[in-house]
């Protein structure tokens, strides 16, 4: 009977000194992307084509999942670069270059898919500070010296110039889901796309707030004979320019022979 209750004793002790169960801590969501291809070849013909990009949700919560309430914002940008942007202005009837402003490390292509509309994934100001959409990337001016109304006018010029060429676009509902933590992105390369290195971002926002951000690097590239050209031209610039003036020569000299009146 002492021994039984010895037994108890020790028991009801150890249920005692045990330490309460931990609450479990949730698993925070994350995004991953990947590229079928870490370079994509160009000729001469190209007339642009639609780069799809997969990526997941890691530990998404499945009722948030089930509710919609993910949305995913990919981007493919392209290697940065300064960029000059001039006005004109018409003097005695003349069109001529008045005004300019230089903005440093511009991307020379941007284009974004998205699940939904911009204006319905988050609010205005977590864009501004992600710098995500072409309307909200910072434009970085050489000269911060100039005028705030100066710099926001040649700016605006400058993305209008970019959608005008195609470079800067965006695809909504080009991001779509093919279950839970599965989805597609379809983001458009355009026939002036440049060569280099290129930037996929992938957004995550959850309920209109940000969560996570994944990346990846595509390199385009021309291919035959217009990549033998390109290289030549920046590896042996001096030379390439003193044979480019000399064909434009002998090209001149031989038509003026063809055409020459006896």
């Amino acid at each position: 009977m002492k021994g039984m209750k010895a037994l108890a004793t020790v028991a009801l002790l150890s249920l005692t000194a045990a330490p309460p169960a931990r609450a479990q801590t949730p698993l925070t969501e994350g995004i991953q992307i990947g590229l079928s291809t870490d370079a994509v070849s160009i000729t001469a013909g190209f007339s642009g084509a639609d780069l799809t990009i997969f990526g997941s949700l890691e530990n998404p919560d499945p009722l948030v999942a089930r509710q919609g309430r993910y949305d995913v914002i990919v981007v493919l940008e392209g290697p940065p670069k300064p960029v000059v942007v001039r006005r004109k202005d018409r003097v005695l009837g003349v069109w001529i270059n008045l005004d300019s402003e230089t903005f440093e490390n511009v991307p020379v292509s941007y284009s974004v898919a998205t699940t939904r509309p911009l204006q319905d994934i988050t609010e205005p100001n977590s864009y501004k500070q992600l710098s995500l959409g072409a309307s909200n990337l910072y434009m970085q001016p050489a000269d911060a010296g100039d005028s705030p109304a100066t710099i926001e006018e040649f700016t605006a010029a400058l993305r209008e110039r970019k959608a005008a060429a195609g470079l800067y676009s965006e695809n909504v509902g080009g991001v779509q889901f093919l279950s839970q933590n599965l989805f597609r992105a379809t983001v458009r390369l355009a026939p002036n796309v440049p060569v280099g290195t290129h930037k996929a971002r992938a957004f995550l926002f959850k309920s209109g707030l940000f969560i996570k951000e994944s990346s990846a690097q595509l390199e385009i590239r021309k291919s035959g004979f217009e990549q033998s050209i390109f290289r030549v031209a920046h590896d042996y610039s001096f030379l390439y320019g003193v044979f480019a003036i000399s064909l434009a020569m002998v090209t001149g000299w031989l038509g003026r022979l063809v055409f020459r009146k006896d």
